[in-house]
């Protein structure tokens, strides 16, 4: 068994895999797009929109799609559980461009190097990295 997040973007699923591509994350390794080979389309204004894309990277894995009719996403966080303080402070840089920090990266009162942020699309991050 292995828990993974699906996260659903209303037309912006491409975008923000493309960025955490950017980020270093890892990249998209299956694709299917509303109205493209076979793949129903019930509103035409979603054709070629992501339907379903599997991301995969070192230790990362999860799922997203566009969904015209998506809630806004809250509730839910990834956390990046990491071994690497430059890379952590990377990847935290990364995802913060044009996002919301709301727990800036730092020594937290635990002892390890920790920060949140809320991405430009709307999805949570926690990044810890223990000493």
């Amino acid at each position: 068994m292995q828990l993974s997040n699906y996260l659903f973007f209303t037309t912006t699923c491409e975008q923000a895999l493309a960025f955490y591509t950017q980020c270093g994350l890892g990249k998209i390794t299956d694709v299917s797009r509303f109205g493209v080979d076979g793949m129903p389309v019930r509103n035409e204004s979603m054709r070629g929109k992501v339907m379903h894309a599997r991301f995969e990277g070192p230790g990362v894995l999860f799922f997203a799609s566009d969904n015209d009719d998506a809630e806004p996403m809250r509730g839910s966080a990834h956390i990046l559980q990491m071994n690497d303080r430059q890379l952590t402070k990377q990847i935290f840089d990364k995802l913060a461009d044009r996002g919301v920090v709301t727990t800036p990266l730092d020594i937290q009162i635990w002892g390890d190097y920790f920060g949140k942020l809320t991405d430009q699309f709307g999805v949570q991050w926690m990044l810890n990295c223990s000493p």
